[in-house]
């Protein structure tokens, strides 16, 4: 019998596409890959988390059901000056599926990066809560309100390191395969049939809502705004730093398939990282 070949997986950030993550971590298991490791960043490191937790299919029926109502029912707006959306009510249901965890107690090895944004430092999260260790790793600045930890105010990882190589560097796996969620590679015109045209329907609900509670008529395109310069820094960051720090098998998923918030797209985008994986591999 072949023996499993073994992996240390680096799941990157970029918002809705991340979900991509869970069609990849299905395929890689169907194809005989044993998953040791998993380092991630934002998106990437809830994905991550829940797998290195054996909660991530509980995860998928959850994410799986949702319509853009079911959304638009979960964003709690803040409107203070830490952040747009507390996030309180995504993860009163998150942390019910975690339950109270530390990451030192996971059956795999298990790396969640943030960013501590006063000292302008990468922070990585081995160890302690592993559903505090999420929390401040989706913190993305301006739309979430921070997560305070260790005596540190932490935000997305992806500000700094949206694709995290390193931590893994000191597993001793057979492969290091990374996910790059903001690839300026096209997508296929075979597989852009897997997606619905929605008309951006939660972009312009979002947009209305500000515009109804924000005095000012820039706010409407406020979150479009936030939503290119995040994704154009993560691109030119991921560049840079794939240019240093190359893994054995790179899985692109382009930045054009959808927008960040688009989370109301998760069985396209789940069934669009197995077949993306299918085709890599």
């Amino acid at each position: 019998m072949k023996a499993k070949k073994s992996v240390s997986l680096v799941l990157g950030s970029g918002g809705a596409r991340g979900y991509t993550h869970i069609g990849i971590i299905n395929e890689l298991e169907k194809q005989g890959y044993e998953i040791k490791s998993v380092c991630g960043s934002s998106m990437g490191a809830l994905v991550g988390g829940l797998y290195a937790a054996g909660k991530l299919e509980e995860y998928q029926k959850w994410v799986s059901n949702f319509n853009v109502i079911d959304i638009l029912k979960l964003i709690d707006f803040s409107f203070n000056k830490d952040g747009m959306i507390k996030a309180d009510k995504v993860f009163a249901k998150i942390e019910e599926i975690i339950g109270d965890v530390c990451i030192e107690d996971l059956p795999i090895s298990f790396t969640a990066t943030a960013t501590d944004i006063v000292n302008k430092k990468e922070v990585w999260l081995q160890k302690g809560s592993l559903k505090d260790a999420i929390r401040a790793s989706i913190a993305i600045p301006t739309i979430f309100t921070p997560k305070q930890l260790n005596g540190k105010t932490l935000f997305d990882g992806g500000i700094l390191n949206p694709i995290p190589i390193l931590p893994t560097a000191s597993e001793f796996t057979d492969l290091i395969i990374a996910v790059n969620l903001n690839s300026d590679v096209k997508a296929k015109k075979e597989h852009l049939k897997l997606f619905k045209k929605d008309k951006g329907f939660i972009q312009n609900s979002i947009s209305e809502f500000l515009q109804k509670h924000i005095t000012k008529k820039e706010s409407l395109s406020y979150f479009q705004l936030i939503n290119k310069s995040i994704e154009t820094m993560q691109e030119i960051i991921s560049r840079h730093q794939l240019a240093s720090h190359r893994p054995d098998i790179m899985i692109e998923i382009p930045s054009d398939i959808c927008d960040f918030y688009d989370f109301h797209k998760a069985n396209e985008l789940i069934e669009y990282g197995k077949i993306i994986t299918k085709e890599v591999l």
